[in-house]
């Protein structure tokens, strides 16, 4: 049985560091290249990203999630960060041309993130909780997901109590995960050489296998913080902030978590992240072209 907890890291602005981009394997962008002179710079550019609309009818979670909770927490929370995060990039198109995640791994800039990133990072984490959901969710997992929660968790009973766990015990906002990762273990042993030399006995450590291991594991952050910045790949995920459930439960979050767990949370979506998450470890990180 496998699961984790990471907790955000304090955040105060710094610069991004030089080698950053490179760290993430994140692509020289067309902009860079017009912003240091060797193409002419291009008007500026006031408007980056759009408000997603959820997979589904505003209404189409109802009773578990109301059409009221969606049209304010889709229609003003996730529009206020979107709108936030324009408004942010207009004053300075250094930024201008990343996808939303390298916009995140960039703003995180090592756990000391830049203005922009809570407003970009609620963004992802929003689009991701929308279709982390569907009408008629809940009951089980089933296949290869269900086999790899099995594997990791000991049962899908072990993985639900422990999920509702961490969801109850994050302390004020934020999120709870399902992610996919890529477990490093260092396999060392000792040998012993006795020595007869002077009659003395030396150890020496040897390192001898660097096994690696796939599993899932639960994560809980605070406030934006999502798992990406740690390339860690999301499965499922649950809005912990007040606003994401207190017209519907008032301040119940147990029985707003558990209602997720039991009739809104989207196994298929979950599913088919997991292919993908296999797939982007197995065979690395796609190379994706940058117009």
């Amino acid at each position: 049985m496998a699961f984790c907890y990471f907790n955000s890291i304090p955040t105060s602005s710094h610069l991004i560091s030089p080698d950053l981009s490179q760290k993430f394997k994140i692509p020289k962008l067309l902009h860079r290249k017009k912003r240091f002179g060797v193409l002419p710079r291009s008007s500026k550019v006031t408007a980056f990203y759009g408000l997603k609309a959820p997979p589904y009818e505003l209404d189409a979670l109802e009773p578990y999630m109301s059409k009221r909770t969606i049209d304010m927490h889709w229609g003003e929370h996730h529009r206020n960060f979107i709108e936030g995060l324009n408004k942010q990039l207009e004053k300075d198109d250094i930024l201008y041309g990343y996808t939303m995640d390298e916009l995140i791994k960039v703003t995180y800039n090592n756990g000391n993130p830049l203005p922009e990133f809570n407003n970009a990072a609620e963004v992802w984490n929003h689009d991701f909780f929308w279709e982390s959901m569907q009408p008629g969710g809940g009951d089980m997992p089933v296949l290869g997901l269900l086999q790899q929660i099995e594997k990791d968790f000991g049962s899908f009973t072990n993985f639900k109590e422990k999920f509702i766990e961490a969801a109850l015990t994050l302390f004020g906002s934020g999120w709870v995960w399902l992610v996919y990762y890529l477990k490093r273990n260092i396999v060392v042993r000792y040998f012993a050489l006795i020595l007869r030399v002077i009659d003395c006995c030396e150890h020496y450590l040897v390192v001898l296998v660097k096994r690696e291991e796939k599993q899932l594991a639960i994560v809980k952050t605070s406030n934006a913080i999502c798992p990406i910045v740690w390339d860690d790949i999301p499965i499922i995920n649950l809005d912990l902030w007040e606003h994401a459930y207190y017209l519907d439960y008032k301040n119940d979050r147990a029985k707003y978590v558990n209602v997720f767990m039991n009739h809104l949370v989207s196994w298929n979506a979950a599913t088919e992240r997991l292919a993908y998450a296999e797939a982007f470890v197995n065979l690395g990180e796609p190379k994706i072209p940058v117009a």
